[in-house]
């Protein structure tokens, strides 16, 4: 199967030849930098990026991805990470000019991505920015979360600008290709959960999504949902939103697949694998990958680390990591298409 091949029938739980080799976040900076001290050289291959060019070079299959922010280079950047832009509608207007650029998408880059598609050697996604993360991008953390109860008017002028803005991006990425699935970026829970109530998602989220999924259902493009920390409770209301599916499932945050899965047979995951076990050798890597290896056989799940991978973990750590994800890969199949091989581990057959 190609990689686009194998991606495509994984999320509509059909047989695969093994599972999608799935990295969906870059690693940490320092990650990185501490790869290249341990000996790490990077063979770039133009047109991709490091990151594309290393999931190739650890032999992962590639995907491409294109973040369409509706910021551009001339907002102002916060003083500290969530710091605010504006407070008012007032400021708002004030910096909405450096806003919501045009054209929205990156053309030249996707007719790239576009090449790689068509071959089926990767698969393609896009991220927008969602009703929850774009006004806190520009309200700063705190504020953002009075806003749904002191200042509705501006959550809304906002969000009607983001859901314009990314109708717009969508369109213009539909004219080049159509992504095999996208993200909305949301963060929208912590390890206890949603940080707003159901009431003020359905009042200031829901409208927004239910005018942005249509057109990219219509074209067969997953929509996924982004959110760190426990996203239990908020399945149902992405579902209602018209989502398929959500990553990245953090561990730390009491995120259970398993129940999960039961509760939400059809609904669509990706991630879930404990990144916090990672230096703790071998052994307990594989445990993980068993905890993980009946979920993967199900389909609809693409399993990878939830999210990214700490400077934690070392080169030859991760190189561990990646050769047994490979070998739990061949593993993956419930209706008996791969080839084991007869001293295959009894834990997979």
């Amino acid at each position: 199967m190609t990689t686009r091949e194998r991606f495509r029938r994984t999320m509509a739980f059909q047989p695969v030849d093994r599972a999608f080799l799935f990295e969906f976040a870059p690693w940490w900076d320092q990650t990185v930098e501490r790869w290249k001290n341990e000996g790490l050289r990077i063979e770039r291959r133009p047109p991709l990026n490091e990151f594309q060019s290393l999931l190739l070079q650890f032999g992962l299959d590639l995907h491409l991805q294109s973040w369409i922010s509706v910021k551009t280079r001339e907002t102002p950047q916060p003083k500290w990470h969530g710091a605010p832009l504006c407070g008012t509608i007032a400021e708002y207007e004030r910096i909405r000019p450096t806003l919501y650029p045009e054209p929205a998408v990156n053309a030249p880059l996707l007719r790239t991505y576009a090449e790689y598609q068509a071959r089926g050697e990767a698969i393609v996604w896009i991220t927008l920015d969602g009703p929850f993360w774009g006004p806190r991008g520009l309200l700063g953390i705190e504020p953002h979360l009075y806003a749904f109860y002191d200042q509705p008017e501006l959550m809304h002028r906002m969000n009607e600008d983001i859901a314009e803005f990314n109708l717009r991006a969508i369109r213009e990425t539909l004219e080049i290709l159509t992504p095999d699935f996208m993200t909305f970026a949301e963060d929208m829970s912590y390890n206890h959960g949603p940080m707003l109530s159901e009431a003020m998602f359905d009042e200031f989220l829901l409208p927004y999504y239910r005018r942005m999924v249509p057109p990219l259902r219509e074209r067969g493009v997953r929509v996924i949902i982004d959110s760190d920390g426990d996203v239990t409770e908020a399945i149902p209301w992405f579902q209602r939103a018209g989502a398929e599916g959500i990553l990245p499932l953090e561990r730390q945050a009491g995120v259970d697949l398993a129940k999960l899965r039961e509760a939400f047979p059809d609904f669509l995951f990706l991630g879930h694998y404990d990144k916090m076990v990672m230096p703790k050798g071998e052994a307990a890597m594989r445990a993980e990958f068993e905890r993980l290896l009946p979920l993967m056989r199900r389909g609809g799940f693409l399993l990878s680390v939830d999210h990214q991978t700490p400077p934690g973990v070392s080169l030859s750590q991760y190189e561990t990591y990646v050769k047994l994800y490979k070998e739990y890969a061949g593993a993956c199949d419930a209706c008996g298409t791969c080839n084991l091989p007869k001293d295959a581990p009894s834990y997979i057959k």
